[in-house]
């Protein structure tokens, strides 16, 4: 299918604004040129059935490590972007724990650089708090906005409080987001798994729920003294969720992510397998819970993969020894509308806003499943049980808490721009 031709997508269950409801999607070169109950075939039109699918605006993951520059043996921008476009992602922003760290407009550029050459959806990248992540000095935030989604220290917490306070003064200054991974290296004591039932009964040692809400406590203070857009990464305690929904209720200026696995795993279902490592850590089942009801309430704003691949070597020492970090592009849609949608505890439409409408109105990324905009699409098949086999991953990541899952909610078609970024050809009818 190539954007000079037009596309039309019959019959499926649109979503737009909030609602859904069954009609065409007419896309005409890298446009959406209508949404209508019955569009008129022309000749030389592509038709696709989606009777029974839905058509959404392709999903947006605003937390994917795409490990290039500095580290490609893990993932790549163009596998990394393969793997979202076969989840059903347009666009994905990518975390800046790179080397070299895109801390400076010439360390970007090195990034942005791959991005323009080799990716298959669109990728807004991250600028680093502070210099080389170290906590130490902040960056030029007027210098990186125009080209950043927002500005994170990923993988590292900003430990000293006048610093964070200096980056949240300067990101208010330029109306910039600061999205903090939020962490007490005090508080870790060289733990690797939660602190909770699965640790103390296999001797491992635990990383306290405390870690992650006593920094989401510091920073709810600093954004409301500064008035900074503050958003909050992969929260995972029932206490952060409880922080959140407090500040919110204030006024402060604050968003949040949880990811799949927070929502659907809790400490009960580790194994001694590296694919169930990750940071932050699964919780207890209490800690699921309350994110749960905060994806229901709309504490949670967004679902974020934290898509963080490694080598199978760095994955195969089980929990204690192996890197932190699982996959999620791939099975993201499945698991959340298997596990969430199909039992009952958000809509379909809630999913959606989760998924695909919120982190764009969050961080101003335009679009929409509406006349004009920009054909980002993704057409999803519901019916039919499949099972999560990494074997099909096009990421380089294989390792997933999901393997073997049995699933509902296949990616049929991808397009970017209008352009076909993933096409399922047996299930293309």
């Amino acid at each position: 299918m190539d954007a000079a031709s037009r596309i039309v997508l019959k019959g499926g269950r649109v979503f737009s604004g909030g609602k859904s409801f069954e009609a065409d999607v007419v896309v005409c070169g890298d446009r959406i040129a209508e949404v209508t109950p019955e569009a008129a075939i022309l000749p030389g039109d592509k038709v696709v059935d989606c009777r029974g699918r839905w058509v959404s605006a392709g999903l947006v993951d605003l937390h994917v490590h795409l490990r290039e520059p500095g580290f490609s043996s893990k993932e790549t921008i163009a596998t990394g972007t393969a793997a979202a476009a076969h989840g059903g992602f347009t666009t994905v922003c990518a975390m800046p724990n790179l080397e070299p760290a895109p801390d400076s407009l010439e360390n970007l550029r090195r990034e942005t650089a791959i991005i323009e050459r080799d990716a298959v959806v669109k990728v807004l990248p991250y600028a680093t708090i502070t210099r080389r992540r170290a906590g130490r000095e902040i960056v030029d935030f007027a210098a990186l906005k125009p080209y950043v989604a927002a500005f994170s220290d990923d993988g590292s917490g900003v430990q000293d409080d006048d610093m964070m306070l200096a980056a949240m003064r300067a990101a208010a200054a330029n109306d910039c987001i600061i999205a903090a991974h939020c962490e007490v290296n005090s508080l870790l004591h060289g733990g690797y798994i939660h602190d909770g039932a699965y640790a103390a009964a296999h001797g491992h040692k635990g990383i306290s729920s405390e870690s992650e809400w006593r920094q989401i406590e510091r920073d709810i203070r600093l954004a409301e003294q500064t008035g900074c857009r503050y958003h909050v990464c992969h929260i995972s305690t029932k206490e952060s969720v409880a922080l959140i929904r407090d500040a919110k209720r204030s006024g402060v200026r604050i968003t949040c992510e949880t990811g799949p696995h927070y929502l659907t795993m809790c400490d009960a279902d580790l194994r001694e397998e590296g694919r169930f490592k990750m940071n932050p850590p699964i919780r207890s089942a209490a800690d699921r819970d309350a994110l749960i009801e905060g994806a229901q309430d709309g504490t949670i704003d967004v679902i974020a993969t934290d898509h963080a691949p490694h080598t199978a070597e760095e994955k195969s020492r089980g929990l204690a020894g192996s890197a932190m970090g699982v996959v999620g592009l791939e099975t993201s849609f499945a698991v959340i509308y298997t596990k969430l949608v199909m039992a009952g505890i958000i809509s379909p439409e809630r999913m959606i806003e989760l998924m695909a409408e919120a982190p764009r109105r969050i961080f101003a990324l335009g679009g929409g499943l509406a006349a004009g905009e920009k054909a980002d699409i993704a057409v999803f098949d519901l019916d039919n049980e499949f099972t999560v086999d990494p074997a099909t991953f096009l990421s380089k990541g294989r390792s997933t808490p999901f393997e073997g899952w049995r699933l509902h909610g296949q990616t049929i078609l991808t397009l970017v721009d209008g352009r076909t970024a993933y096409r399922n050809d047996e299930k293309i009818r």
